[in-house]
């Protein structure tokens, strides 16, 4: 479980894992909040002239030990979260196939957003399929007016459940 937001997305996110460990055959979720690593905003010149900060090679390495992601990430002015835009561009430097992380991986996406977050999440669609990720088709919307309801919930984790996990 990735979360893009330290608000209700992290929330959403908690929700998530709750519900999916109620389940009849409990689910094992982490939860990793990109708002409390100790990542700089990917900048080519810090890269170049410092490296890859550790925690970018810690996030690659539990990352990978994930077989599938459930990403809970808010609209921010109508794209993805800057936040999860730096986090991708760290990974994206790292070893020569970066893309193994992505390549195959199910991955299926929630957003607690002020208004639909269609755009983000249509943007993040695009971002992790040109990665070579597999996006679960089905996405969960919720916003202050409209919470997000168990059986959504379940009907997502199922979805993200009946891909086949990245080795």
């Amino acid at each position: 479980m990735i979360t893009a937001s330290s608000g209700a997305n992290r929330a959403l996110a908690e929700q998530i894992i709750e519900l999916a460990g109620q389940r009849s055959v409990p689910l094992n979720a982490e939860l990793l909040d990109l708002t409390l690593l100790p990542l700089p905003l990917y900048n080519p010149r810090h890269h170049a002239e410092q490296g890859i900060p550790a925690a970018a090679h810690a996030l690659n390495l539990e990352l990978k030990r994930a077989p599938r992601w459930l990403i809970c990430a808010p609209e921010y002015n109508g794209s993805i979260p800057p936040v999860f835009s730096s986090a991708v561009a760290w990974l994206s430097v790292q070893g020569e196939d970066f893309r193994s992380l992505f390549n195959g991986r199910p991955i299926a996406l929630a957003s607690h957003s002020g208004g639909p977050g269609l755009e983000m999440l249509g943007a993040l669609r695009i971002q992790l399929a040109h990665l070579g990720a597999t996006v679960v088709g089905r996405q969960l919307r919720t916003n202050r007016d409209t919470p997000a309801q168990p059986a959504s919930i379940t009907d997502l984790i199922d979805r993200l459940l009946s891909l086949p996990a990245q080795a």
